[in-house]
């Protein structure tokens, strides 16, 4: 079980609605004022979104590691893939010995019995978001799990 130690600006806040929750984490620049702390492991930089968004079916962090950084362990998931979508700077990520390099634009999506590991070899931040999802248990996607209203859309000013 992950504890978010939230450190962020004012600008941080939850929004709900009936059908969403808006959830504002700050600019990419606060991002590394984000902590996990797990079990025998801090992790700075990292922020989990389950709870703060009330997520049912994925867990989402956003991420920043430090130049000259790295994720200390190896892991693997038991019944979760992930996908990793880099944004800003360079590293590399390595999925069973096998290295990748990654910049913005990268996106790297790893099976379950992946061991995985990550790190930031660059001058700069690294910023990426995870996704983490049930492997094969996406049943349908896009307008194929969409129903269209006949309404026209009206946006006040």
């Amino acid at each position: 079980m992950s504890v978010n130690k939230i450190v962020c600006p004012s600008t941080c806040g939850i929004t709900k609605g009936v059908n969403f929750t808006a959830y504002e984490t700050g600019a990419k620049k606060d991002w590394p004022a984000h902590t996990v702390e797990l079990p025998g492991l801090t992790i700075p930089g990292k922020h989990f979104l389950k709870d703060m968004l009330g997520l049912t079916g994925c867990e989402i962090s956003i991420n920043s590691m430090a130049p000259g950084a790295d994720m200390p362990i190896y892991h693997n998931h038991i019944q979760n893939e992930e996908v990793y979508i880099f944004i800003q700077g360079k590293g590399q990520v390595q999925v069973d010995a096998q290295v990748i390099d990654v910049q913005e634009g990268t996106i790297v999506r790893i099976a379950p019995d992946g061991e995985r590991t990550w790190r930031n070899n660059s001058n700069e931040p690294l910023l990426y978001i995870i996704l983490q999802v049930k492997e094969n248990s996406l049943v349908q996607y896009g307008l194929g799990d969409a129903t269209v209203p006949q309404k026209a859309t009206v946006w006040a000013n």
